[in-house]
């Protein structure tokens, strides 16, 4: 413990924030393929399907993002389900889905009721609802704070296809131009708006979904596979109202190729410069500092008193320790040098 303490002025401390990415690929073989479905957990209550990197009963497995569906019930959809021949508790099940990921992602309006995902982000606007909707929750463990705008790929089959999917028929989904275009009104924070093509992008009418930065959710429209048979021989819109959601999960893993995108690391720092001028610090209150009342680096009593810096401690306003550094290396300490440490705490 120090004997002698030393106050930190106003412009001895700074605070820095520093964004750390990584690369996250995962590739439509593992989404659907590569262990059989045995990554793949369904669940008894059936509201949602997870992915999962290994097989889920192994102790290795990470879980990557979940897949569920839903539609609003201002869809057409959800008026003509039961004709469909699907159960009316099924029906319930997708309005719920689309209900509790919009009032996370979207919220309530001025009278409390929930608000229907907007196509281009202009909420007070008005604009075309995405009613019918698929949605990728990706997992705390890859996208990390948040994920980085203009990161986000996905390559997906959109075209009318048969089983096994021919990936000829290739759409790539992206959140082009998200650096300088992107959305606050969420009370899921930043939002960015899908498009099939980088000439879309900057016109929100053509988007097909919605990208939820910091949530790490992904909301894509079903009308993107206009024309396609997602389950069996069904169009998107006799899929999503006459098949369960499992049903429906397995249909779009299996036109997934691969996703992509970079998360974000926030790393936030204070730094703190401890100023030692030639004054200051040059005796040590380490016991071993003296030998028989005489300074065991001194050999004459006209030396310069000299000490070796080797830990910086950080104390309260009450002198208790809350954090210590430690230098590379002793650093020589006498009347005739001054020196800068500067201590770094990451948080």
């Amino acid at each position: 413990m120090a004997t002698v303490y030393k106050t930190f002025q106003n412009n001895d401390a700074s605070a820095t924030r520093t964004l750390v990415h990584e690369s996250v690929p995962v590739t439509g073989s593992l989404i659907s393929g590569t262990y059989s479905d045995l990554n793949i957990k369904n669940f008894s209550h059936g509201l949602f399907q997870s992915v999962y990197d290994y097989p889920y009963l192994s102790s290795s497995a990470n879980h990557i993002f979940d897949i569920t569906c839903g539609y609003s019930n201002s869809s057409p959809l959800s008026a003509s389900a039961v004709a469909d021949g699907v159960s009316a508790s099924d029906i319930k099940d997708k309005i719920n889905m689309y209900n509790q990921m919009a009032q996370v992602l979207a919220g309530h309006d001025v009278n409390g009721n929930i608000q229907e995902f907007d196509q281009d982000g202009n909420i007070a606007g008005g604009g075309s609802k995405l009613q019918e909707v698929y949605v990728l929750n990706f997992a705390r463990l890859l996208t990390k704070d948040e994920i980085k705008k203009s990161s986000f790929e996905l390559k997906i089959a959109t075209g009318s296809t048969n089983s096994p999917v021919d990936f000829g028929d290739l759409e790539t989904i992206s959140d082009y131009g998200a650096l300088g275009d992107f959305r606050v009104n969420s009370p899921a924070a930043e939002y960015g708006i899908l498009y099939t093509s980088s000439a879309d992008a900057g016109t929100p009418s053509n988007g097909v979904g919605l990208l939820y930065y910091q949530a790490g959710i992904a909301v894509l429209t079903a009308s993107v596979f206009d024309g396609a048979q997602l389950d069996g021989t069904k169009q998107y819109a006799s899929s999503l109202s006459s098949s369960t959601i499992e049903a429906n999960a397995d249909a779009l893993r299996a036109r997934i190729k691969n996703v992509q995108f970079n998360n974000t690391t926030e790393l936030n720092s204070s730094i703190y410069f401890c100023r030692v001028n030639n004054n200051e610090f040059n005796y040590s209150s380490n016991p071993t500092y003296l030998s028989s009342s005489k300074m065991v680096v001194k050999e004459a009593t006209t030396d310069a008193p000299v000490s070796y810096i080797t830990t910086v401690g950080m104390y309260s306003s009450d002198n208790e320790l809350l954090a210590v550094a430690k230098l590379s290396e002793p650093l020589k300490k006498d009347p005739t040098n001054e020196m800068i440490l500067r201590v770094r705490l990451d948080y």
